[in-house]
């Protein structure tokens, strides 16, 4: 209890610093407000880099620390861009939230700091979110002939393609995913339970029973 009461003054500086940059963005934003000890601001899409532009010469949170991509499937924008700036001044952080669909794009971030275009390539690879203004969108830590977006709550576990080097051809080869043996669902409750060979100890247990 000590503990969550010793920490509850510093949440209450986090909302007010929220607040006070929920009320800087004005209608630009659509929410702020402090979450675990973090300042998360809510923007329009079409309105991101004018409001990233705001917190960075304006705010002091000079440097842009990370851009991460979440996929809310059941969402009519079903993708959440987070941008985590950070004010060394300061010492603290913000998240900047914005959502899109499949088809929109988000603004891109490279006009304010360069490498948001690295961030940027890892979450159009990883999600196929785009960003308008970027001049060198294409996968960077998949294959170039990858298909599909591996962080996609709906993508497959196995993938749709896999690659191999071909001892045959001296060359790598991309083909089908042949999974050698699938995924299998257990009726029992452990696996050796059902098997047709008995196990070291599995007399304990039938000596328990009776």
């Amino acid at each position: 209890m000590a503990a969550v009461l010793h920490s509850a003054p510093k949440f209450a500086v986090l909302a007010g610093i929220a607040q006070t940059l929920g009320e800087a963005l004005g209608a630009m934003c659509l929410d702020a407000r402090e979450a675990h000890g973090e300042i998360l601001l809510t923007v329009k899409r079409e309105a991101l880099e004018d409001a990233l532009r705001l917190l960075r010469d304006e705010h002091e949170y000079q440097q842009l620390m990370e851009i991460a991509g979440v996929d809310y499937p059941q969402r009519a924008e079903r993708f959440e861009v987070n941008y985590c700036l950070l004010s060394v001044t300061r010492n603290h952080r913000v998240i900047v939230k914005v959502s899109t669909d499949e088809a929109t794009p988000v603004p891109t971030a490279t006009r304010l700091w360069p490498n948001a275009g690295w961030l940027e390539r890892e979450v159009f690879d990883m999600y196929g979110v785009v960003f308008d203004g970027n001049t060198d969108l294409r996968r960077i830590l998949t294959d170039y002939g990858f298909e599909g977006h591996p962080f996609r709550k709906d993508f497959p576990l196995t993938g749709y393609q896999e690659l191999r080097y071909s001892e045959e051809e001296k060359r790598v080869v991309y083909e089908e995913v042949e999974l050698a043996q699938d995924l299998r669902q257990f009726d029992f409750m452990s696996p050796w339970e059902g098997a047709e060979y008995v196990l070291p100890g599995d007399e304990k247990a039938e000596g328990e029973a009776k």
